[in-house]
Order: C-alpha cells, then structure tokens, then sequence
C-alpha cells in the first residue's frame, strides 16, 4: 500500500547473483555508455550518463506498493532493457482525486514551449543541482514531479580507452526502488498531447563512485508522498535530491548484451559469473 510506502559493489560487499544523460550543458567526453540511444549517432556522443534501467516488477507489485487499483493501471510489461525514447510508467499525484496514479510517457522530456518532439533527445536526465536554474526543467520542478519505477539501472565502468563493463545497480533488499523524475506535457500542432519525463541525476555515491560519476537520485519510500506533492511551488523539495545510501545497495557486472537495446530478456540482469 502507498500509506506503508510512504510513511556494493560485487568486489567490495555484495553476494547478488540474479536480480542519465544528454543534460543540457557542454558535451562531455567523460560518457561510460557503450550503448547508442534510439537517436542518431551524433546525439549519443554528446550524452553525459546514458540511460538504461530494469523494471521487473509486475504491475501487480507495483499496484501493491503504491496502493494503486490494478483495474486502474495502465497495461504494461516487464522490461530489462528499459532505453531513452520508450513509453515507460511513471507514477504522478491524479489532478482531479490527488491520488497517485500510473500513467505511460516518453522517457526524454519535451517541455511545453518546444518547437517538436525531438526535443526530447537531449532531455533524457535532470542534473538535480542545475534544475531550478534550466527553463527546459523549471517549471516541472515546481510543479510536474513524478516517480519511475525500476528494480536496477545500468551503468558502464570504464576499464581502459577500449573497454567498457556495464553493471547493474539495485538495492540489497531486492526491492523495487524509485528514480526521482520530472515530467511535462506537449502539443503537437496536430494530434494528441505528448507526456514525456526526465531522470534527476546527482552524485555517486561511495558505490557508484567507483563505475561513474553520476547516479540517479533513488527516493527513500518515507519521500515519495513529498516528492509528489505540489507543496509551495517556490520551495520545491530539492533537498531530496541526494545520492542514495551505498550501504542500501549493490552492483554486480553484467553481460555486454545490455548494450543492445533490441536485447530484453529476464538474464540481462544475471551477474555475468553466473552465466
């Protein structure tokens, strides 16, 4: 129920053998990602932290955990191989009842004022410490926050010039856990409302440190109802927007086939020890 929700890295301490971002600032050459995003080669080049997470939990988990009514749900899938530019769940507070609710949006966030769609591309991630200052995130921030559903994320650790391991990160518990998230709605000239999200993004923590140099912001489940609520638009929470305890969570490495987006299977989350 959402009223009980709200109210290691392998080589160092976890034993786990199963189970963002284009920002909008210069590019950056410190990108870890081996995969290329659904958007041309020459965007992928310019992301910062390339997305990619896990959501293997079925609807009916997630209904439980947020004390949401599965009827109420829209239908949607397991996936493994969660990539930028893919219509994903995400759990908002409904206008009309104040409930959360789960509606399905674009992952890569086009804000209302965008010229098109493709604006998306290079929203993908928030940084969190740069987001009440960026008019592409402003707005949502005070007023369009959301939280995305995911069992693990993926990240590449830079080994040498050539060689890239992705890692799955999640938490110790097994649990699914929360990525704080930003989300908008655009009209197209013709046609349906466009609803898009974006990742925030903060610094690793002593985990994650040692694969990246950025990491999602992981919402503790005491959070989720003040991360969701309008509150004082001019005080938006960003005092939520932390790094995660690394003692609550573990990395494990993974197959190179997470790199392939058209991969989407259950053993792309097997430590690769285990394959």
């Amino acid at each position: 129920m959402l009223a009980r929700a709200m109210s290691s890295l392998r080589l160092s301490s976890g034993t786990r053998t199963d189970s963002s971002s284009m920002e909008v600032n210069a590019p950056s050459r410190r990108c870890t990602s081996s995969f290329v995003c659904p958007v041309d080669a020459i965007v992928a080049i310019l992301l910062h932290m390339c997305g990619r997470f896990a959501r293997r939990s079925t609807q009916e988990v997630l209904a439980n955990w947020f004390g949401v009514e599965l009827e109420d749900m829209p239908w949607f899938a397991p996936s493994y191989n969660v990539a930028p530019q893919s219509t994903q769940p995400v759990v908002r507070l409904n206008r009309d009842t104040g409930r959360p609710e789960f509606v399905l949006m674009r992952w890569g966030l086009v804000p209302f004022w965008a010229k098109d769609a493709k604006f998306g591309y290079s929203t993908i991630n928030a940084r969190s410490e740069e987001a009440a200052g960026k008019p592409v995130y402003r707005e949502a921030l005070k007023k369009r926050r959301c939280l995305i559903p995911a069992d693990a994320f993926y990240e590449w650790q830079r080994l040498d010039a050539k060689t890239k391991q992705p890692y799955a990160i999640a938490l110790k518990s097994g649990e699914p856990y929360v990525m704080a998230g930003l989300w908008e709605s655009w009209q197209p000239k013709d046609g349906a409302p466009l609803e898009t999200f974006t990742v925030m993004t903060t610094d690793p923590n002593q985990l994650m440190e040692q694969i990246h140099y950025r990491m999602p912001v992981i919402l503790e489940v005491k959070d989720y109802a003040r991360w969701l609520e309008p509150g004082d638009a001019s005080k938006p929470p960003i005092d939520l927007l932390r790094p995660y305890p690394a003692e609550k969570m573990e990395a494990w490495p993974v197959s190179e086939r997470v790199g392939n987006v058209r991969n989407n299977e259950p053993e792309l989350l097997q430590a690769i020890a285990d394959i």
